[in-house]
């Protein structure tokens, strides 16, 4: 009974603990710059939403522990939007309608990830969905370029040593993004 009654609160703070990583993966000063995502609100939303759908994607098959953490994580995810959006001097009306918005651009993003990492491209062909992806979410453009394929690659690199790590390393917060990988 005990354990029933804390579950919630643990769950939470446990979200809230990786939740916090997610921030922190999104902010690695490599993706940041000229030809790579730009260093405004809507950039920084942008990796993160990345990341927390990695993580997501990552605990929610687990039932009902990794569900119940995808849900904490999106709302860490969600109150952390608003609290932005409040720092930031967006009033109070308007708040919640972007905050709505928000949601749905990570679920849009989400989608988008999730089905461009089931597509695993053959060798002969030269077009790459998460690379597409990538170009449109985090650049904004129609255009890809090396970025877009580091990118690309970083996320299937971290995408799979997810899959390989264990819910409860993951839950516990013991894992890695994948190592960046350098671009021309």
């Amino acid at each position: 009974m005990r354990d029933w009654l804390t579950r919630p609160a643990g769950v939470r703070r446990k979200a809230g603990e990786l939740y916090g990583m997610v921030v922190a993966a999104a902010r690695n000063p490599d993706f940041y710059g000229v030809g790579r995502v730009a260093d405004t609100p809507e950039g920084r939303f942008e990796l993160v939403a990345l990341h927390l759908f990695l993580i997501a994607e990552r605990v929610a098959p687990v039932k009902p522990e990794g569900e119940a953490l995808a849900r904490h994580l999106i709302e860490a995810f969600i109150t952390d939007m608003d609290d932005c959006m409040r720092e930031m001097g967006v009033g109070d009306l308007t708040v919640p309608k972007r905050v709505k918005r928000a949601a749905a651009a990570f679920y849009e993003r989400s989608g988008a990830y999730r089905d461009a990492l089931g597509v695993q491209p053959a060798p002969e062909q030269t077009a790459d969905p998460l690379i597409a992806v990538v170009s449109q979410a985090l650049l904004n453009s129609e255009q890809s370029g090396p970025f877009s394929a580091a990118q690309a690659a970083y996320i299937r690199a971290s995408h799979d040593a997810l899959s390989r790590t264990s819910y409860d390393d993951v839950a516990a917060g013991r894992f890695e993004f994948a190592a960046y990988p350098a671009t021309a």
